[in-house]
């Protein structure tokens, strides 16, 4: 029974509404996350499992906090002048954070932890280094300041002092060291307060009591008596010395930490895998947008031509143990390569051993391969092929069959004797011998690459020389140069009766598609379809359903 065509599988693209590409567009998306998805996780893992190892080999840090009340109010009485003296002026805002890291503050915790033996000599000497190196830079690494004061509060609140240190010990030394050094740095401000007015009125004293000299009477009595007032004053001012207060006020001491704060591996392992999850998708989804390759049939819709198949990728491995055509079939590639006979003679069912070629935008789409497996496909369907390699520069079709078949068979084509290669061939198409390379495949190779090639297929008569050879055989596939490479599909193409562009999934640009495709028309070139060859399993939309026999 003759192969079938389905004329609805090549009717021109329609125009489809936003939705539905949308749709597509998610799904090219997800298609373009999924092929790099391996790397991405591969990467995720080898990356959380370094920042395991690494979070491992740091030291253990330590953080100690300690706590200070800030009533930031004073006195409102007005009647005496030494009201509010008792007291430190109000804080300004982001003073305690300007101040720590000064040398009235961390300066003082620097000469304190010098000489304190509470702390092992090692991490002594660590922190006073690495608190002068904060003092230099002005930086708050080793202790930092957390503020809890509101400004509608007048700037009542709470400052949280916390020291890191690598032994819980001398953590706790350092909060407490900060904590008392920036107290006493508050109260200084309150005795300078004291000290200036104490000042004043020992000036204004000395003036009274030179004017105490010189004075009688009434004005001596007055004197007497201002004198006796700033005494007083002097008196009230050196008891305050002895219960001035800051602003500032102890409200917690620290305690000795039980369990370091860092390094945390498992918390870290997980962030920088989760990280590198996120910017390899990101990534993925970013190189998707931007690709402009061939991805999907709907590429190759839009450049006006019919897909006639997509044809999976074949592993390697595959290929090396058993050659490109017996690997070629496989389960998908055979299924792929049945769609691609069908489609491929409905298009020129009309035609009576029909000439094909096949070619590409650029080398290494899998041109020579795919004309194999194809002629291995019409070949298991008991009709005769014949390959004719034009690539005369790089042909492979020798090496495709050699390695699939060590035997050398040659048969006569026509003629008697003559050349062995498409070069003698062609300039005496009378007499040729062919390569049987498997029963119903004969192969007639290129021969040693030229440079002149296009020059030889000039010389040639390719018509007389194609209509001698396919009488004897049900389709002949011409193997040829990529179109953007050569000029020579061009040439050969105005000879046969349809040609077949062959892309590589997610590797042929879509603009080389359509400068080739563009190029085989100017030329009046019958462009059949496209074949996406390479194409990931993963990715294979339509050609994936599973059709086993039905077990009994």
């Amino acid at each position: 029974m003759p192969d079938t065509y389905d004329e609805t599988r090549y009717r021109a693209p329609q125009k489809r509404d936003h939705q539905e590409e949308d749709e597509i567009d998610l799904g090219l998306l997800w298609q373009g996350v999924k092929r790099r998805l391996p790397a991405i996780l591969l990467s995720s893992l080898a990356i959380g499992v370094g920042a395991y190892l690494w979070s491992r080999s740091q030291p253990s840090v330590y953080e100690a906090s300690a706590s200070l009340l800030s009533t930031n109010t004073q006195a409102q009485e007005t009647g005496n002048l030494l009201n509010g003296l008792g007291r430190a002026a109000p804080l300004p805002e982001g003073v305690i954070e300007q101040v720590i890291v000064s040398p009235l503050v961390l300066g003082e915790v620097i000469k304190e932890l010098q000489t304190s033996k509470d702390v092992q000599e090692d991490e002594r000497s660590r922190l006073v280094g690495s608190l002068q190196e904060d003092l230099r830079l002005q930086s708050m690494r080793t202790i930092t300041l957390a503020s809890n004061v509101q400004a509608y509060s007048g700037g009542n609140g709470t400052y949280t002092l916390k020291a890191k240190a690598r032994t819980p010990q001398a953590a706790q030394v350092l909060a407490d060291l900060t904590s008392q050094a920036l107290l006493d740095w508050d109260r200084s401000r309150a005795l300078e307060g004291l000290r200036r007015a104490q000042s004043g009125f020992q000036a204004q004293l000395t003036q009274v009591e030179q004017q105490l000299q010189g004075a009688t009477g009434q004005e001596r009595q007055v004197l007497s008596n201002r004198q006796a007032s700033i005494q007083s004053n002097l008196i009230q001012i050196s008891l305050l010395q002895d219960s001035i207060t800051g602003v500032l006020s102890p409200l917690t001491s620290a305690v000795q930490p039980g369990a370091p704060v860092s390094p945390r591996p498992f918390r870290n392992a997980l962030i920088a895998a989760a990280l590198t999850l996120l910017l390899g998708i990101l990534y993925s989804v970013l190189r998707t947008l931007l690709d402009r390759t061939v991805r999907s049939e709907d590429d190759v819709l839009n450049l006006g031509l019919p897909v006639l198949a997509s044809v999976p990728r074949i592993r390697k491995r595959d290929v090396l143990l058993s050659g490109i055509v017996r690997a070629g079939r496989s389960a998908g590639l055979y299924e792929s390569v049945g769609f691609l006979r069908v489609n491929l003679l409905g298009t020129v069912s009309h035609i009576r051993h029909p000439v094909i070629m096949i070619t590409s935008t650029a080398p290494e789409e899998g041109k020579s391969s795919l004309t194999a497996t194809l002629a291995d496909g019409f070949a298991s369907s008991d009709q005769r092929v014949l390959i004719v390699d034009l690539d005369l520069r790089r042909g492979t079709q020798g090496e495709v069959w050699k390695k699939y078949d060590q035997a050398t068979n040659w048969v006569q084509l026509v003629g008697e004797g003559g050349g062995r290669n498409t070069q003698d061939a062609l300039m005496d198409p009378q007499n040729v011998q062919v390569l049987r390379a498997e029963d119903n495949v004969d192969v007639l190779p290129a021969g040693p690459g030229i440079t002149g090639s296009l020059q030889l297929l000039n010389r040639a008569n390719l018509s007389a020389a194609l209509t001698l050879w396919k009488d004897h055989y049900d389709v002949v596939l011409i193997d040829t140069a990529p179109l953007l490479a050569l000029a020579d599909g061009l040439v050969i193409g105005k000879h046969v009766d349809g040609v077949v562009m062959v892309v590589e999934a997610n590797k042929t640009p879509l603009p080389a598609a359509a400068a080739a495709i563009s190029r085989a028309r100017q030329n009046n070139l019958n462009m059949l379809g496209v074949v996406i060859n390479k194409v990931a399993a993963s990715e294979q939309r339509y050609s994936g359903y599973s059709y086993s026999p039905r077990q009994k």
